[in-house]
């Protein structure tokens, strides 16, 4: 069954379970699966129990139905998403400036196989 089948299969129940795991999470308040853990990891939600970093997490069903009715939270959660890609993404891009803002590591490289430069680009008769 495929992720979709399952979450449509999951949203369709009339009653859910007490404890739901990170992908049930994730579509019971509206989120990503990979959202999950950014969210634990902001103190927005709190797994049940003291689970090891490795384990599977589960919440409480009581618990998210409060905070999926609770609109400052809903934007507080989003906003902790957003601001977790914009840093990503940033510290990504200062790495493919290379060492000391060095952009040589990262030329374009033409149809021969080697990185555009003057040098490179000479006309050939």
């Amino acid at each position: 069954m495929n992720a979709i089948a399952q979450q449509t299969e999951f949203l369709s129940w009339k009653i859910a379970p007490a404890r739901l795991n990170a992908s049930q999470t994730a579509w019971f308040l509206g989120f990503e699966p990979h959202d999950i853990p950014i969210l634990v990891a902001a103190g927005l939600l709190k797994p049940l129990g003291h689970p090891a970093r490795n384990a599977v997490k589960f919440f409480a069903t009581q618990a998210l139905e409060q905070l999926r009715q609770d609109e400052k939270w809903l934007a507080r959660a989003s906003d902790a998403i957003c601001e977790y890609w914009r840093e990503r993404n940033a510290r990504n891009r200062s790495c493919e400036r290379g060492t000391n803002g060095n952009s040589r590591f990262n030329r374009r490289t033409g149809r021969n196989g080697r990185a555009d430069s003057p040098t490179n680009s000479t006309a050939t008769g």
